[in-house]
C-alpha cells in the first residue's frame, strides 16, 4: 500500500513581491520538486497580516510525495 505525506505552504502576496508573481512562483514550486514535491492544489485565501487587523491576499500551496 502507498502511503504519502503532505506539505503545506502559506505565502502572503508580500512575500512573493506584491502582487503575485509567476516567477516567484514558479520558483518555489521547482524547489519543491526538486525535494520530490509533487503539487496537489493551490488554493487563494486571506492570510493574516504581521500587525493588525484583517489579512491580505495569500496561496495555501499542498504538496504531496510518497512515503519511503
Amino acid at each position: 500500500m502507498q502511503r504519502f505525506e503532505y506539505r503545506v505552504l502559506q505565502m502572503r502576496e508580500s512575500m512573493i513581491g506584491g502582487k503575485f508573481s509567476p516567477d516567484k512562483l514558479e520558483d518555489v514550486l521547482n524547489d519543491e520538486a526538486r525535494q520530490g514535491w509533487q503539487l496537489k492544489a493551490i488554493t487563494s485565501t486571506e492570510v493574516k497580516g504581521r500587525v493588525g487587523p484583517g489579512g491580505v491576499e495569500g496561496l495555501l500551496i499542498t504538496f504531496e510525495r510518497l512515503v519511503a
